[in-house]
């Protein structure tokens, strides 16, 4: 059906309107009358219904859809294009810094090949660091909050430059009248009490790399020397978490196709204490053995569901508690520009090798065929940039027609780049998660909000 959405979930008959993202909780007599009303007139439809439902009711039914379809509210139009395609000034607002490529763990799988992205181990200067954040300044132009991810490798292995960037961001953001929001991403090997009273004083967030349980998690999360993380990390990130004082944190994980129970993973996260958590689904070459293939799908979508109903008999009771992926604000939600064109990566957001190499976002580094440019020479690569700041949703032929596309605007660029050589056709056994993710979202705000 043309712009509308429906399904059912936790005991929710729900119809989403597709342009405006307006969200319809609906008896069973609107559910089935929806999807006569653009093809048969009322008559036609009390002969269709006359046998389930009062004439009477069936007519208000009818009056209540045509009253919200002249108010745009259901079958409204798309009025997203043009907003989209002024989206030309190419502003930067967001640099993930590689302040480290080398690490301390050896994941089995990490996309950056244990931290040096299939290159040489390198840390970067506060040089180049501080190149990357003038950088940051002059080319943001007119807007005043910036990002900056401390990322690697593990960051903590290069701490003391990113203390320096720290105090030379907040000398400079006074000078530009800018403010740097910072974040830090680490897998807390090396977290001590003095980093970590830094990074709470410091960081707007920080992100916290755990797999949930501890069997999970060292099956694929090893030290050096091929031994388990969880017990050396989980006391230092409780540490981490409960002294952030209200300021944000991530508890984030992956699973893979040897832990398709991730929901008990996510149990156990909050069982530990930790009340903001992600949990992704792993991206790797269909060969690896820990790989999410399609004929995992019907699991994972179960497992989703499963968690749902397990999510809001603890919202109801803890409202702290936090799954980043059922987190979902139908009142306000991000600008058309951002709706329908996602996180900006290669225009609005760039990854900075310890070179000073310049990448739409960290997922490309190290493929000479993404290289944008350097910190020195600034943008050189431009019709790249190009091809990243019109690849959206209206220029994505399977996102044209899927109802989800305002909400994950066209996917990850990086997944649909590893998958299917093109950042323009999206990795679909990502979209199938992503849909189940967005309706189990609304099911669940439906529910708590009763």
């Amino acid at each position: 059906m043309k712009n509308i959405h429906k399904f059912k979930q936790n005991d929710k008959f729900v119809l989403l309107d597709v342009n405006s993202g307006a969200v319809h909780l609906v008896d069973e007599l609107i559910w089935d009358l929806i999807d006569l009303y653009k093809e048969k007139d009322l008559k036609l439809i009390k002969e269709d219904l006359k046998d389930r439902y009062d004439m009477k009711l069936i007519e208000e039914g009818y009056e209540e859809i045509k009253e919200l379809e002249s108010n745009e509210m259901i079958f409204s139009n798309d009025n997203y294009l043009q907003d989209v395609n002024m989206n030309k000034e190419k502003i930067v607002k967001a640099l993930c810094l590689h302040i480290a490529h080398d690490c301390n763990l050896k994941c089995e799988y990490c996309f950056a090949s244990q931290g040096d992205f299939n290159g040489e181990k390198a840390f970067m200067s506060l040089e180049t660091g501080k190149k990357a954040l003038d950088f940051l300044v002059k080319n943001s132009k007119n807007r005043r909050n910036l990002e900056v991810d401390f990322f690697g490798g593990e960051p903590l292995m290069n701490f003391d430059v990113v203390k320096e960037l720290v105090y030379y961001g907040r000398k400079i953001e006074k000078e530009n009248n800018k403010n740097f929001r910072f974040t830090i991403t680490t897998n807390g090997l090396l977290l001590d009490q003095e980093k970590m009273d830094f990074i709470n004083e410091n960081m707007s967030n920080v992100v916290l790399s755990l797999d949930g349980r501890r069997e999970v998690n060292d099956n694929m999360r090893k030290t050096i020397n091929g031994q388990g993380s969880y017990d050396l990390i989980v006391p230092k990130f409780l540490d981490m978490a409960n002294s952030r004082n209200g300021k944000d944190y991530y508890l984030r994980g992956t699973f893979t196709s040897k832990n398709l129970d991730f929901s008990k993973d996510i149990m156990e996260m909050y069982k530990l204490g930790f009340k903001s958590v992600s949990v992704e689904p792993v991206v790797t070459e269909p060969e690896m053995e820990y790989a999410i293939l399609e004929k995992h799908l019907a699991t994972i979508l179960d497992e989703y569901d499963k968690l749902s109903k397990e999510y809001i008999k603890i919202k109801r009771k803890d409202k702290d508690f936090n799954f980043f992926h059922f987190m979902i604000d139908l009142n306000q939600g991000p600008c058309a520009i951002k709706r329908a064109s996602g996180c900006g990566a290669g225009v609005e957001y760039l990854a900075v090798t310890p070179e000073g190499d310049l990448y739409p976002c960290h997922q490309f580094v190290g493929d000479e065929k993404f290289l944008l440019g350097n910190l020195d020479e600034g943008i050189k690569n431009t019709s790249l940039v190009d091809e990243f700041n019109e690849a959206n949703v209206y220029n994505k032929e399977d996102c044209s027609n899927c109802w989800a596309k305002f909400y994950c605007s066209g996917g990850c660029h990086a997944n649909a780049y590893n998958f299917n050589k093109n950042i323009n056709k999206p990795y679909t056994i990502g979209c199938e998660m992503e849909k189940k993710r967005i309706e189990s979202s609304i099911s669940i705000l439906a529910n708590l909000e009763e």
